[in-house]
């Protein structure tokens, strides 16, 4: 599936997103500054999330609740440097509680991620709107 789409168009994307997803964890993968975090945001808004999100960067996951109590986990691996750090902070319990899970820099941890997986490719088109391209499992 692939959608163009500009930043007031989120909501109905990730909307789609979600209603295509054939499983809960999201592989996002573009360039630095092209909306990952921000459509993440909506996701986890679409999902019921009143809580502020915002990027693990730091951190390496945030985890949310949803008005429903589901939990959502936002893992951003951009500063791990091997996939052992990914190992030390649990991510195979996390990927076993089997709630959403929203992943950036997947590319970091690719032995890891699960195989049934919901792959984002966004990239910027010439007038500043994004494409998203999504690849269910």
């Amino acid at each position: 599936m692939n959608y163009n789409y500009a930043l007031e168009e989120l909501p109905q994307i990730a909307k789609k997103i979600l209603i295509k997803a054939n499983a809960k964890t999201f592989l996002f993968y573009a360039e630095m500054g092209m909306g990952k975090t921000t459509l993440i945001k909506e996701l986890a808004k679409q999902l019921g999330v009143t809580d502020l999100t915002s990027s693990p960067t730091f951190s390496l996951v945030n985890e949310y609740h949803s008005e429903k109590g589901e939990r959502i986990y936002h893992f951003d691996f951009y500063r791990i440097k091997n996939e052992e750090e990914a190992y030390d902070i649990g991510l195979e319990e996390y990927f076993d509680d089997k709630s959403w899970s929203f992943i950036e820099w997947p590319s970091c941890i690719e032995n890891l991620v699960p195989l049934k997986s919901v792959k984002i490719f966004i990239e910027r088109n010439k007038d500043n709107t994004r494409k998203i391209r999504i690849e269910n499992a």
